[in-house]
Formats: C-alpha cells, sequence, structure tokens
C-alpha cells in the first residue's frame, strides 16, 4: 500500500468568512478514490479527480451540497 499525506479542505460557506477547515492525516491506501467515497459513506457523492506528474492525487467531492477537497501526498 502505498502512504499518503491527506489535507482536507472544506470551505466555510458564511458570508464574509473566507476562512475553511482544514484538517491532516497520514493514511494508507492503493486508491484514493475509493478511500474518499468510503470516508464519505456517501455513494451519491459526485467526485473528480486529478493527478499530478509527481504523484500527488487532488479529489472534488461534492455531497450534500458541500464541496470538499482532498489532497493526498506520497511520503
Amino acid at each position: 500500500m502505498a502512504e499518503y499525506e491527506l489535507v482536507r479542505e472544506i470551505p466555510n460557506l458564511c458570508r464574509n468568512n473566507q476562512m475553511r477547515d482544514i484538517f491532516f492525516d497520514e493514511i494508507e491506501t492503493d486508491d484514493p478514490l475509493t478511500y474518499v467515497r468510503n470516508f464519505l459513506k456517501d455513494s451519491q457523492a459526485e467526485l473528480s479527480a486529478d493527478e499530478k506528474p509527481d504523484g500527488t492525487v487532488t479529489i472534488y467531492a461534492v455531497a450534500d451540497g458541500l464541496t470538499q477537497k482532498f489532497i493526498f501526498t506520497k511520503i
């Protein structure tokens, strides 16, 4: 399994508040997309992935009207 540093960003939807919640974690997974789907426990979530040449994977998840960004960086 590959080891990743995971950064999860959740934007604040309140007006005039540009802060966001940011969480950091170290995880092991072979498939970041499956990890996010299992993490959200929502088969209706819309996921889109962007993989960079350096191995970084960014996944955007839209569930219940809320967009979250998951950034997987190999360790």
